[in-house]
């Protein structure tokens, strides 16, 4: 797939972390990335975003764009009608996404918030719009604990209405010590999503070395996200 879009079950679930662990494997396995960030909210004019800690973690070889930045750290539209700035419409998505898509391999699109979280209130539009025009694969970001069945089933509901296909859901944030309801998670999120697990990034991911993170992210991933990820047995041996 030439780009895919990667969309969270909500806000902090691990989306930045896994679109660098995503993107880590295309580049480990010689393929060329760029991440497209289309608004970054809660950052100052010179301030490091998503798509700086993305290139942080999997390296400076990942090529990043951003169409906007909004100070407060709100949702996308919100934040655009707060400061006085243009909103980002889904054409200009989908433009910087196949523009990006003509020079490499691989192009991830990181969503603010949820697949529905509005990016323009005079025409409500969103992520999923994005995904839409482009035809593209969206990648779902889930946390590992209670209540996360149901966010991931909204959340594939919403996709499929759309006619937009699921790439997997991957756990952004798998912990060392997982209760019950993430062990049980790991049979009940496929059945939630209607899609493959593809994955779980270890709690903490981001905060080790990065060249490690760049080592180990192959090993996190399930091979249709490039990588050697043994399947949910491995999770709970």
């Amino acid at each position: 797939m030439a780009i895919m879009v990667v969309s969270g079950t909500g806000t902090g679930v691990g989306k930045t972390v896994a679109t660098a662990a995503v993107a880590a494997a295309a580049l480990g396995a010689g393929r060329s990335v760029a991440v497209l960030k289309p608004a970054q909210t809660g950052v100052g004019p010179y301030e490091p975003g998503d798509a700086a800690e993305v290139v942080r973690l999997a390296g400076d070889a990942v090529t990043t764009a951003e169409l906007a930045r909004y100070p407060e750290p709100l949702a996308p539209a919100t934040a655009a009608r707060r400061a006085g700035l243009p909103p980002v419409g889904p054409e200009a998505v989908a433009e910087a996404a196949a523009e990006l898509a003509g020079r490499h391999d691989l192009v991830l699109v990181e969503g603010a918030g949820g697949l529905l979280v509005r990016f323009d209130d005079r025409t409500g539009s969103t992520l999923a719009d994005a995904a839409r025009l482009l035809a593209a694969p969206v990648l779902v970001v889930a946390s590992a604990g209670l209540g996360t069945l149901n966010s991931t089933a909204l959340t594939a509901e919403a996709l499929s209405r759309r006619d937009l296909a699921c790439a997997g859901v991957l756990v952004g944030a798998w912990p060392s010590d997982p209760d019950l309801a993430c062990r049980c998670n790991l049979a009940d999120l496929p059945v939630a999503a209607g899609a493959p697990l593809v994955g779980l990034l270890p709690e903490g991911a981001a905060a080790g070395d990065p060249a490690g993170f760049r080592a180990a992210a192959p090993g996190w991933l399930a091979p249709a996200l490039g990588g050697q990820w043994a399947g949910p047995d491995a999770a709970t041996a």
